[in-house]
């Protein structure tokens, strides 16, 4: 089978690794018999190596054999045997290592003298008090001097950690002697008790450091071990203080002064090598923890020495542990820090936590054996018994915990399935061992005790068994590899700290001396210095953590880089204006340019995240990840220009340009924003900087990839989509998802939508490939887009469905599907490359059914996961098919063109309608009861709905229709009842999709059954429409109930908390209002009239323009730029104002049914409600937009909005001019050359000046209306009106003289038009400007700024124009002069001259004055048409 097939490749895998594993261990094994000098040790060591390498290759063989017979339980055993023998083979061969064998040694020799305190009765005491408790000091210091040696000697060679553990071992024996003896001396058997207790403890630290020792030996890189071997240590040092504490009675403040140099000499090892992490403070907490403990050590130190002055020793005593708890506080603070300093670095790599921790596995199964070995002891008393197995409990416990989150971490599914397995058989045996342990409790027989050892052999086993799996190198840490500079970077904190300590640890030995002999001047005078020197060693490292803050030192840099990335790219923009853009080789082609450049920014947009997230709360990450982004900006700049040198249409190359220069920018503007949040989660001032900086990056990003997507998809390059698909199906296989916020039901309908969009999207690209080639790169685009979104549905509905095999079946049909997308993709650039080849045309056809079938098998997959919701997403996706194409029927019906085919009536059909509507309400029970029955059930249910909603829809259009098209609106009632049927079926399936399967007291349920009770009402509703459709009184009474049931439920709808998919504007919304003042309008002239045709136009009306207005309210306030407080008082008065518009219905019905004169009054009152709620409405969306709300048909807005139109065609017209050169020909007068330099030149400055002067016209008239002169309402609409369409005027005559100067500058310089035409055209440039002024001149302040900004730049286009005009002038008289007159010799052909330049004289006259009347009579004409303002002024 398919799950046979991944097994054995799992295996095959596994074997490999394996025997590479085992080579491995064979030339190591080899190699330390080698170096080993005793030849006892060498052969055991190649001994242990060999049962290793035997019971490895019966492990593959057995493997094979169970994975062959799968259900052979015999099979199945001896796997596990074998497992087992391998585990202790590989135990063995850990332990014939140098150095192990002895601290194992030293571990038994522990454990056997442990068994010292197991005694009922303690021995006689031999020597005095005093005696014992200057022995049990004297030990106390060897053995935590000892444990000192041990924890140095890991770090060392073998035989150091050899000697180090005997030595350790030796000194805990004898300091367990004197223990005991202390412990006889007690009188209170309490206190003998609690003091047995702290051995106890005593005695499981010590192996706990001896176990900490062996694993950090074995294996000195391993993360966290270190760390580990030190708290080891602190605890061996704690736990003999409690008992130094609870046992001495020493001189005044000596045993709190001695437990405190304990502690400090038991933290000082965190400062000797900080490359791994000591606590889980970040930067800034570190910075908090040394500033608070800071505060508290001071005090403790003036408290120190006020009481070493009164004596007061309780006193004393209190503030040197203080002080003591405060300076190892600060020393791991600092440790902390100076880690994160180190890792922050660049060059440093931090390291990764593991999935399991060996150390605590280790723990468990020392603690767990040791328990058990009391328990079967036969010395062990009742209580014994019992706090064996609480340890036993407790252990097990956290074990099984820890296996559950390293099976919901990992992705290997076999760790993950071995983990739980582990954990279920150590739970099972320690279930086995309670049961005898209580059966023990009960009656201490031997027979008990007997079944209590049987039952810890498994248990020991099971354990043994699961710390060997987790100490496999897969699930280990990965320690952070320190830098040099990450390690010159810590240097000045780890030196503050040890300068710390050493002069606190002088301090308190001074202070303990004081305490017994306060006066003592000198030694005062030395505590003083001590003191001075720990304030000045914190100020330092107070100092030294903030200078070195992580990430600013990088974030610097980043920024320096990219503004220089930002100057390039302004140079390459302004060299392409200039059209002199250079860019990369020759030999780099267009496709390699586009792949770069999409590949940096795809690069740039995946650590935009992860800086977001550093800046926020992970300092240690911010450096790493700045710098990673600037590295890729370089690149970025590169292919920018490189691909903009290559492209020869100049809008394409500045859209480029300028949109790398904006994602540059934005860049820029989220460094700044992350240096100064600086990774410290309690900086909540900068997070929102933050979040826009991150947003306006995204954006940027996607800008420019839809740029160079749409780019690449024209020329038939697709190798970014290519790679977008891969990298969507890599991370399908990740490790583990994110914490999934939906359910299956969620993903799997998200799911569905996707896989039919990319369905739908490769059929129509099997359609363009044959009748448009040239649109297949946007609709591959669109597959890459959807396949992503897939993807990431697939990744989360793989990890909520369950079974596990269906989450499996999910990701493996995707990944098909993503493959076949890919061959899609690559087939549609190749057709795009060569529309006309048949044959890639064949191979896209084929691709596209290939991924139509890969679509329906994801489809499959998911309906096997849930068959019943699958059914409901189907049904939903059916049922909105129906309510578009009622819509439509309602469009026909309004429009009066739904016709009967041929002669029917309604009785017809009623009986069909009726019979079919019945069987539906069947059909909502079944429904609803299948949510909480199999999904077979649900599946069944959903499927019958959706086939009886098609059929209703199809009897009652039927019905409709039957009624013809005289009578519409009735058609429209009748409609829109079995739409608000079909609409609440709608709602009714999706809230049994997300109901299915949950329990009866789920919130899913409530929203299910109220689901129900809606459709059942408009049914119902339907029903009673039916009945009174062909009774003339009665059927508007019945549609205006219709809409006040379903305007109410629009209005619940409206209420919900669901956010709408899209947004709208607030014009939009504003437009939609208008409909209720109609409906409104409508509304009280029927309940005036009181017919039933005027209710039912009044009925249909009010339907759509009340469910208009709700569905572009509630898109309008949602949208993101909408504040909260304008947000709640949008949804406040749309609900207010649909509130009183069900009470205007209302009040229509009751004067219907009851009309007098009092009734009717009350609609005039209803009415009014409704129109101040519609004018709250109004100002609520004109608040949406703040000052920049303008009414579209406001003439001062058509003002502004045509001086900027006029703005932009005379920019356009100036570009043109840029583009012009003068016509090649011969050299023939310079002058000549010259002059049409000039007319570029001054054509080019007259186009710039027009333009700056109609944006000073815009910002004139916006100052005007912000002034009040001009409304921004149509308050004075005549007079503004009137003004402003004399600016209009005005600036449409600069924008079309301008125009016509372009014309005749290009005319006159390629020789086809005279001077005398330029001339003309720049004097019209004046005169309009002069108007334009005048026109602008006329409400305005004269003094504004404004104004003055518009007077001068008037000033500026009179004097290009002049500029122009004399130029012109002179180049014609010029060019009269150059014309020489060749004068006849003869007498008649002299006067025959003479008398054809004076016909030519006054033809030309007669000529002039002939078109200055023309001119006259049009500017009589256009003065006709002029304002008000103009004509007066101009009078």
């Amino acid at each position: 089978t398919h799950y046979q097939q991944l097994f054995l490749f799992i295996l095959s895998v596994a074997a490999r690794e394996t025997a590479q594993a085992l080579r491995t261990l064979a030339q190591a094994a080899r190699g330390v018999a080698a170096s080993t000098k005793e030849p006892q040790s060498a052969a055991a060591m190649l001994d242990s190596a060999q049962y290793v390498m035997e019971g490895s290759a019966m492990l593959i063989h057995e493997a094979h054999q169970a994975l062959v017979s799968p259900g052979d339980a015999e099979s199945q055993q001896r796997l596990a045997q074998v497992a087992r023998a391998v585990s202790h083979s590989l135990n063995n061969c850990v332990n014939c290592l140098p150095g192990q064998k002895d601290v194992d040694m030293a571990l038994r020799s522990i454990g056997e003298a442990s068994k010292k305190l197991l005694v009922d009765t303690l021995p006689t005491c031999s020597k005095s008090f005093q005696e014992a408790q200057s022995e049990l000091n004297h030990t106390a210091a060897e053995l935590n001097h000892s444990a000192g040696d041990v924890v140095h000697s890991s770090r060392g060679t073998s035989s150091q950690l050899a000697m180090a553990s005997g030595k350790f071992s030796e000194d805990f024996d004898e300091f367990l002697d004197t223990g005991i003896e202390m412990a006889g001396h007690t009188q209170c058997q309490e206190d003998q008790i609690e003091v047995i207790g702290n051995l106890k403890n005593i005695s499981m630290a010590s192996s706990k450091l001896l176990l900490a020792a062996k694993s950090l030996s074995v294996d000195p890189g391993a993360a966290n071990a270190k760390n580990l071997l030190a708290a080891a240590a602190r605890t061996v040092t704690e736990s003999i203080n409690q008992l130094i504490t609870l046992c001495t009675q020493q001189a005044p403040g000596q045993k709190e002064c001695d437990n405190a140099l304990r502690e400090l000499e038991a933290v000082r090892g965190l400062l000797d090598n900080p490359s791994e992490p000591v606590s889980e403070l970040s930067y800034f907490d570190c910075i908090e923890s040394v500033m608070e403990n800071s505060k508290v050590l001071g005090e403790s130190m003036a408290g120190i020495s006020q009481h070493c002055k009164t004596g007061d020793v309780p006193a004393f005593g209190h503030c040197v542990g203080v002080a003591s708890k405060a300076l190892c506080g600060l020393t791991e603070a600092a440790g902390q820090a100076s880690y994160l300093v180190g890792v922050s670095d660049p060059n440093s790599q931090s390291g990764h936590e593991g999935l399991v921790d060996p150390i605590q596995f280790a723990r468990a199964n020392q603690a767990i054996q040791m328990a058990c070995q009391n328990l079967v002891d036969p010395a062990s008393s009742p209580s014994q018994v019992l706090s064996a197995a609480t340890i036993v409990a407790k252990h097990t416990s956290a074990l099984c915990n820890a296996c559950r989150l390293a099976s919901s971490k990992t992705s290997n599914p076999v760790a993950r399935r071995h983990f739980v397995q582990s954990a279920k058989e150590v739970a099972n045996t320690t279930a086995n061992l309670v049961k005898t342990i209580k059966a023990l409790d009960g009656n201490f027989s031997e027979e008990n005790r007997d079944r209590c050892r049987v039952a810890t052999t498994p248990l020991i086993e099971a354990v043994e068994n699961l710390s060997t799996f987790a100490s496999n190198p897969e699930f280990a840490s990965i320690p952070a590899q320190i830098s040099n500079e990450g390690s010159a970077a810590q240097e000045p904190i780890v030196r503050s700290a040890r300068s710390m300590l050493d002069s606190s640890t002088l301090l308190l030995e001074t202070a303990r001396s004081l305490i017994i002999n306060p006066k003592d001047p000198p030694t005062w005078s030395i505590l003083a210095g001590h003191s001075r020197t720990v304030s000045d060693s914190i100020k330092s490292l107070i100092t030294s953590i903030r200078d070195k803050a992580p990430g600013q030192r990088e974030c610097d840099y980043s920024i320096d880089n990219i503004n220089k990335c930002i100057r390039d790219i302004e140079q390459a923009s302004l060299a392409a204006v200039g059209q002199s853009l250079q860019g990369c080789r020759d030999d780099i082609s267009l496709e390699a340019l586009q792949e770069q450049l999409t590949s940096s920014v795809q690069e740039i947009g995946h650590l935009i995240d992860p800086i977001n997230t550093a800046a926020r709360g992970e300092a240690a990450q911010l450096g790493h990840k700045v710098t990673q982004l600037a590295s890729y900006f370089e690149p970025l700049i590169v292919a920018s220009v490189g691909l903009a040198s290559k492209i020869m249409d100049q809008q394409q190359q500045m859209n480029i340009l300028d949109q790398t220069k904006t994602l540059s920018e934005s860049a820029l503007q989220m460094l700044y924003a992350a240096k100064e949040g600086g990774g410290n989660p309690k900086a909540a001032h900068t997070h929102d900087a933050i979040a826009e900086a991150v947003q306006l990056m995204k954006e940027a990003v996607d800008d420019i990839m839809v740029t160079l997507n749409e780019a690449a998809s024209e020329g038939g390059m697709v190798g970014g989509m290519v790679e977008a698909i891969a990298e969507a199906m890599g991370r399908l296989n990740e490790g583990t998802p994110p914490e999934p916020e939906g359910s299956f039901v969620d993903y799997q309908t998200t799911m569905v939508k996707y896989s039919k969009a990319i369905a739908i999207t490769t059929q129509e690209m099997m359609t363009k490939s044959v009748t448009c080639p040239e649109e297949l790169g946007g609709l591959a685009s669109q597959v890459t887009v959807d396949y992503s979104q897939l993807a990431h549905q697939g990744r989360l509905a793989a990890a909520t469905a369950d079974p596990e095999e269906v989450g499996f079946q999910i990701k493996t049909r995707v990944q098909e599907l993503g493959h076949g997308c890919i061959y899609l993709v690559q087939k549609a650039g190749a057709l795009q490359m060569s529309p006309t080849d048949s044959f890639s045309k064949r191979e896209l056809i084929e691709c596209a059914r290939g991924v139509t079938e890969k679509v329906s098998m994801v489809l499959s997959a998911l309906q096997a996961g849930n068959k019943g919701t699958q059914a409901c997403i189907t049904a939903a996706s059916t049922v909105s098919g129906i309510i578009a194409d009622l819509d439509t029927t309602i469009m026909f019906a309004s429009a009066g063109t739904l016709n009967p085919e041929n002669e029917e009536s309604f009785a017809d059909h009623r009986e069909s309608i009726l019979k079919t509507a019945k069987a539906l309400v069947e059909d909502t029970k079944r429904l609803v009861s299948g949510a909480a029955s199999s999904q077979d059930r649900l599946a069944q249910a959903a499927q019958s709905s959706a086939n009886t909603i098609t059929m209703l829809t199809d009897v009652v259009k039927l019905g409709a229709t039957s009624m013809g098209s005289d009578d519409p609106e009735t058609q429209v009632v009748l409609i829109n009842a079995v739409r608000d049927v079909a609409k609440a079926l709608a709602e009714l399936i999706g809230a049994t999709k997300c109901a299915a399967g949950k329990p009866a007291d789920d919130p899913s349920m409530y929203q299910l059954k109220s689901a129900a009770k809606v459709m059942v009402t408009n049914v119902t509703s339907l029903l009673k429409t039916v009945k009174a459709v062909e009774d003339e009184a009665t059927r508007g009474t019945r549609a205006l109930e219709a809409t006040i049931e379903c305007i109410k439920q629009e209005l619940t709808v409206f209420q919900s908390k669901d956010v709408p998919e899209k947004s709208t504007t607030p014009e939009e919304f504003i437009r939609m209002t208008k409909g209720i003042t109609t409906a409104t309008a409508k509304a009280v002239a029927a309940g005036n009239s009181a017919q039933q045709e005027h209710v039912i136009a009044t009925a249909n009306l009010s339907r759509k323009a009340i469910s208009d207005m709700l569905t572009t309210c509630k898109q309008a306030a949602c949208h993101p730029e909408v504040s909260e407080e304008v947000r709640s008082k949008a949804l406040h008065y749309g609900s207010e104002c649909t509130t009183g518009y069900i009470d205007l219905l209302e009040q229509v019905l009751l004067v219907i049914q009851k009309p007098t004169a009092d009734q009717r009054q009350q609609l005039a009152v209803h009415s009014k409600c409704v129109a101040g709620c519609v004018t709250e409405l109004i100002q609520t969306a004109e608040a949406m937009k703040g000052s920049e709300w303008v009414d579209p048909e406001d003439p001062t807005v058509i003002a502004e909005t045509e001086l900027l139109g006029a703005a932009a065609s005379i920019e356009a017209a100036a570009k043109k001019l840029e583009q012009l050169k003068p016509r090649a020909k011969p050299k023939q007068a310079d002058e000549t050359l010259d002059f049409e330099e000039q007319i570029l030149e001054a054509a080019k400055s007259i186009a710039a000046a027009t333009s700056a002067l109609v944006k000073s016209a815009s910002a004139a008239q916006r100052e005007l209306v912000a002034q009040g002169k001009v409304g921004s309402i149509l308050a004075n609409a005549v007079d503004d009106g009137q003004w402003s369409h004399g600016l209009i005027s005005a600036a449409r005559m600069v924008a079309a003289a301008t125009s016509n100067l372009c014309e005749a500058a290009n005319a006159s310089v390629q020789g086809h038009a005279s001077e005398e035409k330029l001339i003309s055209s720049a004097k019209q440039v004046a005169a309009s400007t002069a108007q334009l002024l005048v026109a602008c001149k006329v409400k305005a302040q004269p003094d504004s700024e404004a104004m003055r900004r518009l007077q001068a730049a008037g000033n500026a286009v009179k004097r290009a124009s002049d500029n122009l005009v004399k130029a012109a002038q002179k180049a014609a008289f010029d060019k009269a002069d150059d014309h020489s007159v060749v004068v006849k010799t003869r007498f008649v052909g002299g006067i025959a001259q003479i008398i054809a330049a004076q016909e030519e004289m006054l033809r030309k006259e007669r000529e002039l004055e002939e078109a200055r009347k023309k001119l006259a009579q049009i500017r009589q004409q256009q003065y006709k048409f002029l304002p008000s303002e103009l004509r007066e002024d101009e009078r």
